[in-house]
């Protein structure tokens, strides 16, 4: 999978793709689901961004869904939230999560309710909620790269690398100072490349 790839989806779904080359770091943040297991940091988070006419991109492991312990124990009487699959214009802004650096919900997005407490991902429930949740973008373990999703994500996008996750939150801070706050994400599935 290539940058051509993720412009050709988000173009063919209607959605924004910035291409702005005038200034660096104006970031498309995309998230791409895999949902061949749960538990695991099999998805990818991607930010790439396109200047004076190059495009550069930055990968990274991660999970856009919740891990096992929530999906069994959903805090939620409705069940555990799933970001559902979308474009969110400017929902996210950098501060904190848990105390450390992070990008946090600053407008409403929607979530998929999964609250059988089977342990498997319910995409299609038909259970959607719009709101204010804390779907941040955080990190999981502060000093080493983490296997196994569990309790590092509620309906959080989670980047299983401390290390990466840093060059990810300079990439974010530099973009901000230039392009102002407010950061777009779009979640995507592996599916939609088929």
């Amino acid at each position: 999978m290539e940058i051509k790839d993720i412009i050709k989806v988000m173009t063919l779904k209607g959605y924004a793709v910035f291409e702005n080359d005038t200034k660096p770091l104006n970031i498309n943040y995309v998230g791409i689901r895999d949902t061949s297991g749960v538990n695991k940091f099999n998805d990818w988070l991607v930010m790439f961004w396109k200047y004076r006419g190059n495009w550069s991109s930055f990968w990274r492991p991660g999970t856009t869904d919740p891990g096992t312990y929530w999906l069994n124990n959903p805090s939620n009487p409705h069940g555990t939230a799933i970001l559902r699959e979308d474009q969110y214009r400017g929902a996210w802004k950098l501060g904190l999560h848990k105390g450390y650096e992070a990008l946090v919900q600053r407008k409403e997005v929607t979530v998929i309710r999964d609250g059988n407490k089977d342990g498997v991902l319910d995409l299609d429930s038909g259970h959607l909620d719009v709101g204010f949740f804390g779907i941040n973008h955080h990190r999981a373990n502060a000093k080493n790269e983490s296997v196994q999703v569990d309790k590092w994500s509620a309906g959080c996008q989670v980047t299983a690398d401390p290390h990466l996750y840093d060059i990810f939150i300079q990439l974010c801070k530099e973009s901000e100072e230039i392009w102002g706050e407010g950061l777009t994400y779009t979640l995507l599935n592996v599916e939609d490349f088929n």
